[in-house]
């Protein structure tokens, strides 16, 4: 079997990312409401018409739209208004989907947390670092074989010269 075999690595395009900070006393349900979405509490993710939600710290979400439209961050901080502030990160993030045999051997070759299935299942957000880049990894599968990565748009050329590095040693 061949590396390609085991682990592949492609960018997920035509994404709009949108960061949610939720003010002072609101909380998730709230926010929620306005965006029809049940958001998630914790270091998780849901979807809903489109838009994944995904939990990066207390009150705090990244919002991933796919085929949107250009209006999308606009339109969703209009509707936020008074409930949270929300910054239009599309050109700050590249994302990255792991995914095949040994996807999840090679993420634990570099984030510091326990990817077991038991304690990291599917629906599981983690930030964390890898190769010394700030990541945000997304486990798509209970069987661990997909998993997607968020990663500063100026830090993405170090995280892949990282992955191709982990690969080689797979």
């Amino acid at each position: 079997m061949s590396v390609v075999d085991k682990v592949g690595v492609t960018e997920q395009q035509g994404l709009a990312i949108a960061a949610i900070l939720a003010r002072r006393g609101i909380g998730a349900v709230a926010i929620g409401e306005v965006l029809a979405i049940r958001m998630p509490v914790g270091p998780t993710w849901g979807t809903g018409d489109g838009v994944t939600i995904v939990g990066t710290g207390p009150g705090t979400w990244l919002a991933f739209g796919q085929g949107v439209g250009n209006g999308w961050s606009a339109d969703l901080e209009r509707r936020l208004a008074g409930l949270a502030s929300l910054s239009d990160q599309t050109g700050a993030y590249r994302l990255f989907r792991i995914a095949g045999p040994d996807a999840r051997t090679l993420l634990q070759r570099g984030a510091a947390i326990d990817m077991d299935g038991g304690v990291f299942p599917a629906g599981s957000v983690a930030v964390t670092v890898i190769g010394h880049v700030d990541v945000i990894i997304r486990n798509l599968t209970d069987d661990g074989l997909c998993y997607e990565i968020a990663v500063y748009r100026s830090y993405a050329d170090s995280f892949l010269r990282w992955v191709d590095a982990a690969i080689a040693g797979l």
